[in-house]
């Protein structure tokens, strides 16, 4: 039994496309393989077997690792994490790619009290340059979308204080309770600058998810007195439901600051990260360098990371879904997802047999804290 397990997401690094990604017009997708391609091989993630994974080569590594592949109806980020904790979404979650309906438009002025703009699928940093300026002289909403199952609401910091951005985007999250509005997540996108040219995205982005359907294997973990720590965006995807503690990060490099720190510090039960800005950074604007060096700036402090680990802890690194930085438009791209297990017990690593679900991780986590886990099969015996 391992006493600290640390799960870190590197959201969005997916490492091939699915069986299924015809279904999704995915077909050729790699974000793992296209992000590296012209660039020097990355030590740290070959050590940890990801050009295994990628050449389908057996050469020796210091982590356990396969791929795994997701069965919910999805490829969003709430549909990943739901599945990896045991949670199988079957009925996807609503999209509105041709903006929201009049009537939920009307509601949302009427609780907040000023006018929406913009009411369409639209790339975040995109919406901003094109109505930001307006927006800082009317104090209207931009309300927008995406492939996914999201509402969003961008503000000016200083046009809108942030109280009042989350206040709405509650309220938001009640109306859209409704089954024809029930979208996965409500996130306030506050912004600052003066014009479109210096507008910026803030880090105080706040998601309001729905509670997952049923209980999760982080529920029966804070059930059995387990620490759950949340480092990032995990405790908005999981709507604080089976979170002991929350930890907020500025970016990528914050967090894995803060996941150094939690590895300094003396618990037992699971540290949840999530790094974000592959995805909302590099891969929804399909800028492969910038995704390159989001990469490379996680494997050059990956040796902090494992300094710091002791003999009875269990580091596991996976993706929710891919967002290849080459492939058409901005979306995410349905994809096989890594699943890295490292600790230094380990004595001949080497590859497990494909996961068929994301579960297996939640799985094999509830297995080794034993406690219910609540979908997959556990590979905990398979480590050692």
């Amino acid at each position: 039994m391992f006493k600290r397990i640390f799960l870190i997401v590197l959201d969005s690094v997916g490492i091939g496309a699915a069986k299924d990604a015809k279904n999704f017009d995915d077909e050729g997708t790699n974000t793992f393989l296209h992000a590296v391609e012209g660039h020097e091989e990355l030590g740290n993630f070959k050590k940890l077997g990801y050009y295994n994974i990628l050449n389908s080569t057996h050469k020796k590594t210091i982590s356990y690792y396969t791929k795994a592949k997701e069965i919910s109806n999805g490829k969003d980020t709430l549909t990943g994490h739901l599945e990896m904790m045991g949670i199988i979404t079957v009925k996807p979650f609503k999209t509105f790619l041709n903006g929201f309906p009049d009537e939920l438009i009307k509601e949302i002025e009427k609780i907040s009290n000023r006018k929406v703009i913009g009411n369409c699928a639209a790339s975040g940093t995109e919406i901003i340059k094109e109505l930001g300026e307006r927006q800082m002289k009317t104090g209207e909403l931009i309300v927008y979308t995406s492939a996914d199952s999201v509402l969003q609401i961008a503000a000016h910091e200083e046009i809108i204080p942030l109280e009042e951005l989350y206040d709405i985007c509650s309220k938001v999250r009640e109306l859209t309770l409704k089954d024809e509005w029930k979208v996965g997540r409500i996130i306030a996108r506050p912004y600052i600058g003066t014009n479109k040219d210096d507008f910026t995205r803030t880090p105080n982005r706040h998601d309001y998810a729905l509670n997952p359907v049923n209980e999760t294997v982080l529920d029966k973990l804070k059930h059995n007195d387990y620490d759950v720590i949340s480092i990032g965006k995990i405790v908005d995807i999981f709507n604080n439901c089976g979170i002991t503690e929350s930890i907020r990060t500025k970016d990528n490099a914050d967090g894995i600051n803060k996941i150094i720190e939690i590895t300094k510090r003396d618990f037992e039960g699971l540290c949840f990260a999530n790094l974000n800005d592959y995805d909302s950074k590099y891969g929804h604007r399909r800028d492969k360098e910038g995704y390159f060096k989001a990469l490379k700036e996680f494997n050059d402090k990956l040796p902090d990371i494992m300094n710091y680990l002791k003999y009875d802890d269990l580091l596991i690194i996976t993706a929710d879904h891919g967002n290849d930085p080459t492939y058409k438009g901005t979306d995410h791209t349905r994809e096989n997802v890594p699943a890295i297990f490292y600790s230094k017990r380990f004595l001949n690593p080497k590859k497990l047999d494909e996961f068929d679900t994301f579960s297996n991780i939640g799985a094999t986590i509830a297995d080794n804290f034993n406690v219910d886990k609540v979908n997959g099969k556990s590979v905990l015996d398979k480590l050692n």
